[in-house]
């Protein structure tokens, strides 16, 4: 186990090493050079003299060799600020991840949980009760949240609270400790429109592999013993058919990262989403690449902790 546990985790040293030359040079290559925040478009680019953007190079860095620039960056990640912001005066990205990460944390933590708690239940039914009525109505209601772009939905929810109910959520930025239901107002609208397409992801997977767990010779032999059937399912079903369930969730944390920035600008949810939707704006490059350094590390992260329970659940990982 100790083998595995530390065979995973050094894999994940070359991941985020490239992970950070991918994001670092990706941001040279766009247009601007990194100038960003102060070369907004071209009518500003025009207007500069040479000597005035060598200086604003020079003030950046942006005039050091690449991997000079690189570990400049490096560093700034290490310590803990994360760079600082062009379009905001020098602030520490760090500031805004604080501010504002929460918010995108729970939106991303809650839509998961949800997500499972709406569609393993759902999923287990189906293939407890294969052709029934619930099994029908089941497949036929997933495939339909899986058809509807989270975007359209979240705009649809908007347009219903707006236009019907007359209610405005607040646009600003409430920590759940402060006003819990400020914050729940805030949070509640992303947390539907990214919980029902995972819940239909969940609730097929689940029922396949529940479909072809409970065919398999050791669950008749269960049976066969006269163990009850709620005994079967959760000590011999569950345990092997919540495997693939368990790696789709992983996989399906980058959907919902990269889903959640359409998400948050549609409800206007202060989130790190948002955030980098207007530092794209903005071409405030720094803080884009820093904040997609984040999501990359937290996906990595949690993948990591998925193979981790993966080994718990089947022995037959960590002995390979």
């Amino acid at each position: 186990m100790r083998t595995y546990v530390l065979r995973r985790f050094l894999l994940t040293i070359p991941t985020l090493f490239g992970l950070t030359v991918l994001i670092f040079g990706a941001m040279r290559v766009l247009p601007g050079g990194g100038l960003g925040a102060f070369v907004v478009d071209d009518m500003v680019s025009q207007t500069l003299t040479d000597a005035q953007i060598q200086l604003i190079k020079k003030e950046l860095g942006l005039d050091k060799p690449l991997y000079i620039q690189y570990s400049s960056w490096m560093r700034d990640v290490f310590d803990g600020s994360f760079g600082y912001s062009q379009s905001r005066g020098g602030e520490p990205i760090r500031d805004l991840i604080m501010s504002r990460g929460i918010i995108s944390a729970e939106i991303g933590i809650l839509s998961v949980l949800l997500s499972w708690v709406i569609g393993l239940p759902v999923g287990m039914l189906s293939a407890i009760k294969p052709n029934s009525i619930w099994d029908k109505l089941a497949s036929t209601t997933t495939v339909l949240f899986l058809a509807l772009p989270n975007f359209w939905l979240g705009l649809l929810i908007v347009l219903a609270w707006v236009v019907w109910w007359g209610y405005h959520p607040p646009f600003v930025g409430v920590n759940p400790w402060v006003d819990p239901v400020a914050n729940f107002e805030i949070i509640i609208g992303p947390i539907l429109v990214m919980s029902t397409s995972m819940a239909a992801v969940i609730a097929r997977m689940a029922r396949s592999s529940l479909f072809e767990v409970l065919r398999q010779d050791y669950v008749k032999t269960a049976k066969s013993k006269g163990l009850a059937e709620r005994i079967v399912i959760a000590r011999h079903v569950l345990p092997n058919a919540l495997l693939p369930v368990l790696t789709i969730s992983g996989v399906m944390l980058g959907f919902v990262m990269g889903g959640s920035v359409a998400v948050e600008v549609a409800f206007m949810t202060p989130g790190l989403g948002r955030s980098i939707v207007l530092a794209t704006i903005e071409r405030d490059m720094n803080v884009v690449q820093s904040l997609v350094l984040l999501y990359g590390i937290i996906f990595i992260i949690v993948n990591l902790i998925i193979d981790l329970l993966y080994s718990v659940l089947d022995p037959r990982i960590r002995m390979s």
